[in-house]
């Protein structure tokens, strides 16, 4: 039987988990002139919920993720090379012919997707206009294009200033409805709520949350069934506690825990088994992140994979909050009703080894 849990790529279809209120209101606020700014931690499922918001509006789309762009260049090459996915080259051509600096263009002969390229020195600011000027003048008021641009939060690291230029140029665009998703709270929640910034007030605020344990529950007592039995709810109930509902680490201990029963064909202590699979299968990479991780940092997260309290008066409360911040930056730590590690099998390697 295939495994019917997913993690780690965008989830669709049956391996979508409920995300109903979230997905339809996602779909239904991109009819509008309006644009959505969408903030979460890491794996929550951001990707998934409006890739199946807009699967569900029928219109057109493109998405770039500013953590993968290294340049403002690189950045604008993208949004062109994702612009072609929607567009054919031959139905443009007449729009790229204004640009102020022509770009390279050719086909990869491998995936049959267009590679775009600028020459070296060229303003970059120059590009990322005439990319973005040539996406709005391609579309109309009665089929604008949705564009997303994960990890926005990346535009504060990517050149100085790069936000302002950002704003003024899509402050005058009518014809798209942008997606911008970010995983640092703190950083999304200064560049669009603080008044100084460019972005202030940009576009709809929406946090999205972990999924509720009700639904989420039902999920996985459903797919574990097959295998488990009166068990499979038990199962789901072990899994959610160990995992906190977060959505991405659950599938993946799912998925863990089927392959350790249809490969062994033993269920008595698959969860367990799973679990100690997965750790051994990171800890090169968990030993790596601890080294290079400073010690007041390394104190913290002892500290919260034993869920001791952190001011025990080791450490000064400012210091505690700056490392905090630090940690929750570099995707160690998230905050929802409290700090926690974001990853509970990083957890369980700290528990076991520190």
């Amino acid at each position: 039987m295939e495994n019917p849990f997913k993690f780690g790529t965008i989830v669709e279809n049956e391996y979508f988990t409920d995300r109903v209120e979230e997905v339809g209101y996602i779909s239904q606020f991109v009819n509008s002139p309006n644009h959505l700014v969408l903030i979460s931690p890491r794996r929550f499922g951001k990707s998934s919920v409006v890739a199946k918001a807009i699967a569900q509006t029928g219109r057109k789309s493109m998405t770039v993720n500013l953590q993968q762009a290294t340049s403002v260049a690189d950045f604008a090459a993208k949004l062109l090379r994702e612009f072609f996915k929607v567009h054919p080259m031959e139905r443009v051509r007449h729009l790229i012919t204004h640009f102020r600096f022509i770009p390279t263009i050719s086909t990869n002969a491998i995936t049959g997707t267009m590679d775009v390229s600028f020459q070296p020195g060229i303003d970059s600011t120059i590009l990322l206009e005439d990319v973005m000027q040539l996406i709005e003048q391609a579309h109309s008021s009665e089929e604008r294009l949705i564009v997303v641009l994960d990890e926005f939060q990346e535009i504060l690291d990517l050149a100085p200033h790069l936000d302002k230029r950002l704003r003024a140029i899509m402050q005058n665009q009518k014809h798209i409805n942008y997606i911008l998703l970010g995983s640092q709270e703190s950083m999304m929640t200064d560049i669009f709520e603080k008044k100084k910034s460019p972005f202030y007030h940009f576009g709809e605020l929406m946090r999205l949350k972990k999924l509720p344990r009700n639904d989420f529950h039902t999920y996985l007592t459903v797919r574990l069934r097959s295998l488990f039995a009166e068990k499979s709810e038990d199962i789901a109930d072990s899994i959610l506690e160990y995992t906190d509902c977060h959505p991405y680490y659950s599938q993946q201990l799912a998925a863990n825990i089927w392959n350790v029963v249809m490969l062994s064909h033993e269920t008595q202590n698959s969860f367990q088994t799973a679990i100690d699979n997965i750790v051994t299968t990171h800890a090169l990479d968990y030993e790596r992140l601890w080294v290079n991780i400073n010690r007041t940092s390394k104190w913290i997260l002892r500290q919260l994979a034993i869920s001791a309290k952190l001011q025990t008066g080791e450490y000064h409360t400012s210091t505690i909050y700056s490392a905090l911040k630090r940690l929750q930056k570099d995707g160690y730590v998230i905050y929802t009703n409290r700090y926690e590690l974001e990853d509970p099998f990083f957890r369980e390697w700290i528990v076991r080894n520190i």
